[in-house]
This record gives structure tokens, C-alpha cells and sequence, in this order.
């Protein structure tokens, strides 16, 4: 009996498909923080299932991309050529070039992906601030004490990965990078004070704690910079874990002016640098998948990227090579949309997101006319992929357990380069993210 036939089976109706077991499973969840807003993340009966083999391959993927992140990150800071083809704005291009202190431009990133039996493609690359860490570990522990759990691991090995661990150790590694000699240092988790997931913040300043490590959470413009030092309150700062995304400290610099002042000045450890900026693109992609960049990569790292990063280009009114093609990019836009996607350069959330597949011919001509008109390097557009479906249970609404259709996206955690952990998200719509309205189940690896 496969995985998931034994979870669904192990489900009683009078216990864990119960209306009751449903409250109670909400309340367990917002016990351990597990809410984004005021919902919980995971009303889902059933967690993601992989193989060891999954995970094996996921992981040289994954690693492969992360890597050619801080590559192409090195590459386009040496190159204006290269640094133009990512489309930063003047005013992100003048924070990406100041000297952070250290080389690692994203301790942490994540890599959007859909993991079929016979292929695995990246949808974006999550270079900059990747929520949901402290969310995915706290849901594992979780969903590992069910009762179903107990029985899935008869015959099995079952396992999940941590997340919370593997952050910290990175952020500490980053730290000692950059030059800083605490033991422990002071760490300050900073972002505004009412984004959704706050209480994410909570949980990892919970766990950093209890390893010893002194941490706060704090908003922006909370902190002071004062002879030399980053302060929070009275409390020194050695570093700065970002969660503040950086369009928000560009578009609200007066609050983030201490933290701007000491970044610069090298006062504080920052984690993600500006610098990851350049990978965080979704040009990125169109950087690796575009032939003039070929010289940049090994053979094996061509491979990687034609096997698993979908082709993407800058919108532009100019001609460009698919398939061995030369044509014109708005025309092959054009007559390809059932197969292409057009997103917004820099965005989260889906924000902007068009499916050329759920969109009418003249629909799809007024959006790339209309992205024409934006600044250079605003708009991509790229290659559809194949995505992944899966069935699980789920609580609706009133309370009631029914068998739903899901879209799973399975993101990869990585920490300096390393992967550990997932975020696996789920949606009836073709965009899987929990900031649209989708929800989060844990992963969990499972060998026979």
C-alpha cells in the first residue's frame, strides 16, 4: 500500500473526519502560531509525500540554481551588460552596489518548483526574503504526533527536515563571514509590525532562544543607529535578520533610515544583503535559460537549467532565439500564449500574474502592449510548466471533510546554498501561494 492510501485509510470518520477533530486540529494550530492573519494555514487532513529519490534530485537541482544565483550575482556587479539584462531599477541598482561586508548574498532562498515522477521545473527563485520557515517546521512537528502518523511508519521510514535550525546555523555562519566575533551575537528579526506573518517571527525568536542566541523582534522604525551601533531599544544588534523586503525600504526610506545608515556603514550583519536583489529577478531566469550567457555556466550547469528553469525573456519590443528560432519576442508571445506566462519583473504573492492559457487573445495583446509601456525590465514572460496535482482531504467552511483537487507546489528551502526543508503549498487555482489565498501542508520523505 502506497504512502497516501495509508494516511487516507488510517482517517476515522468518527475521529479525525469529525467536525470535532477539525476544531480542535484549528486550535492546535493557532496554539503553536501556525496562522497567517487571522486563518490557519493548513486546513488539510494529509501531508505531501516524497521519495527519497524525489528528494535526492530536488536537492542537486536545487543546489545547482542556488549556486548560479551567487554566480550570476558576482558576475552582473563586475559586468554592466550583464547587470542591465536583470532589470533593477537606479535606486535598487544603488543599494545592490554598496559593499555589505561579506560575499553571500541570500543566507536564505527558496525555489518555487512542481516535482513530477519523470521531470522537476523551478518556477522563480525566492532569492530575497523567503517567508514560511518557522511555519513549515512548527507543521511538521505537528502533523509527526497524529495518530496516522504512527501507523503510517509501519514498515516505513518517515521523515521530515527542520528548518528552523538549519536557518539559525546559517544566519551565525553569515555572521562570522561578515567579520562578527559575538558569541552568541544578538540577533533582531525586522519587518513591519502588521504583516501577516509576525507570528512566524515569534516562533523563531521562540526557538533561536532557546539555543542560546538573544533575539528580538522588532519593526523598522524601531530601530536606532547611534555611535556606530545598530540599536534596538537599549539592545546592541549584530544582525539584522531582513525580512523587510527591500521594494518596502525603498518606497518608505524615512522609516528605514537607521537600518539603511547602518548598512552602510558595515555597523551590522544584514541577512539577505541587498545583493541578492540581482538572483531575486525574475530576469533571473531569462539570464539563464538566454545563449549569450552560455560562456557562464559548465556544461552540466547547461543541462541543469534546460532540464529544470523554463525559458523566460524581459518583455521587450525586439527580437529573440526560442528553440533555435530567431523571431520577434511580441510576436512569439503572441502566437504562443496558451504556453506562456507574464509576470510582473519583481513581485510576490502572484501579484500581476497573467496564465496566457486563462486569458483571451485580446486580453493577452492589451497586457504586453500594455507592459510595453512600463519601464524597461518591469515585465517577463515565460515558458509554461507542468504542474502537479494531488487529492487530499480538507476541511471546508462548515466543518466537513471532502476529497479536494489540489495544485501542490513544492518550494525548497535553501540556507547559504544548502537545501533543508519545504515549503509545500496547495491551491484549486493555477497560482500557489498563501498570500493568494492557498493553504500550507508539511512535507514529509518516505522510504518503503
Amino acid at each position: 500500500m502506497d504512502a497516501i492510501t495509508a494516511w487516507n485509510a488510517s482517517l476515522r470518520p468518527d475521529v479525525e473526519l469529525s467536525r470535532r477533530y477539525g476544531e480542535e486540529f484549528a486550535a492546535s494550530m493557532r496554539a503553536r502560531k501556525l496562522t497567517f492573519g487571522d486563518r490557519v494555514h493548513c486546513p488539510f487532513l494529509r501531508p505531501f509525500f516524497l521519495t527519497e529519490a524525489d528528494e535526492s534530485r530536488m536537492r542537486v537541482a536545487a543546489e545547482t540554481i542556488a549556486a548560479l544565483g551567487q554566480r550570476v550575482t558576482a558576475a552582473a556587479l563586475e559586468s554592466r551588460a550583464l547587470f542591465d539584462q536583470l532589470g533593477l531599477t537606479d535606486t535598487e541598482a544603488h543599494l545592490v552596489r554598496i559593499d555589505p561586508g561579506y560575499a553571500c548574498a541570500s543566507t536564505a532562498s527558496r525555489l518555487d518548483a512542481f516535482l513530477l515522477t519523470d521531470t522537476l521545473h523551478f518556477a522563480e527563485y525566492n532569492a530575497e526574503s523567503p517567508a514560511g520557515l518557522g511555519y513549515t517546521q512548527r507543521l511538521c512537528e505537528l502533523f509527526d504526533a497524529m495518530p496516522a502518523m504512527t501507523t503510517l511508519r509501519a514498515g516505513r521510514g518517515v521523515r521530515f527536515n527542520p528548518t528552523i535550525e538549519p536557518m539559525l546555523d546559517a544566519l551565525i555562519a553569515s555572521y562570522r563571514e561578515w567579520g562578527g566575533r559575538a558569541d552568541p551575537p544578538t540577533i533582531a528579526i525586522v519587518d513591519w509590525r502588521n504583516v501577516p506573518t509576525w507570528t512566524e517571527f515569534e516562533i523563531l525568536q521562540d526557538a533561536f532562544i532557546a539555543r542560546g542566541v538573544p533575539t528580538v523582534v522588532c519593526d523598522p522604525r524601531d530601530v536606532t543607529f547611534e555611535n556606530g551601533s545598530l540599536l534596538c531599544g537599549a539592545r546592541h544588534i549584530d544582525i539584522l535578520y531582513r525580512r523587510v523586503l527591500i521594494n518596502d525600504i525603498l518606497s518608505r526610506r524615512d522609516e528605514c533610515a537607521a537600518l539603511l545608515q547602518a548598512y552602510e556603514a558595515k555597523a551590522v550583519c544584514v541577512a539577505n544583503t541587498f545583493r541578492c536583489k540581482l538572483a531575486h529577478k525574475k530576469a533571473f531566469f531569462a539570464v539563464l535559460t538566454d545563449d549569450r550567457n552560455a560562456a557562464l555556466f559548465s556544461n552540466a550547469e547547461r543541462a541543469a537549467i534546460t532540464a529544470h528553469v523554463p525559458w523566460t525573456r524581459v518583455v521587450a519590443d525586439t527580437d529573440t532565439v526560442k528553440n533555435g528560432r530567431r523571431q520577434s519576442l511580441l510576436r512569439l508571445a503572441e502566437d504562443e500564449r496558451e504556453q506562456l506566462v507574464l509576470k510582473p519583473n519583481d513581485e510576490y504573492g502572484g501579484t500581476g500574474v497573467k496564465l496566457g492559457w486563462e486569458t483571451s487573445p485580446g486580453e493577452w495583446r492589451a497586457e504586453l502592449t500594455s507592459a510595453l509601456t512600463t519601464p524597461p525590465g518591469t515585465w517577463v514572460v515565460q515558458q509554461r510548466i507542468p504542474v502537479r496535482r494531488e487529492v487530499f482531504p480538507m476541511f471546508d467552511p462548515a466543518g466537513d471533510v471532502a476529497m479536494r483537487d489540489m495544485l501542490v507546489d513544492f518550494a525548497p528551502y535553501l540556507f547559504r546554498g544548502r537545501m533543508a526543508g519545504y515549503l509545500t503549498r496547495l491551491s484549486s487555482t493555477g497560482l500557489a501561494n498563501v498570500t493568494s489565498g492557498g493553504g500550507q501542508v508539511p512535507a514529509f520523505v518516505v522510504s518503503e
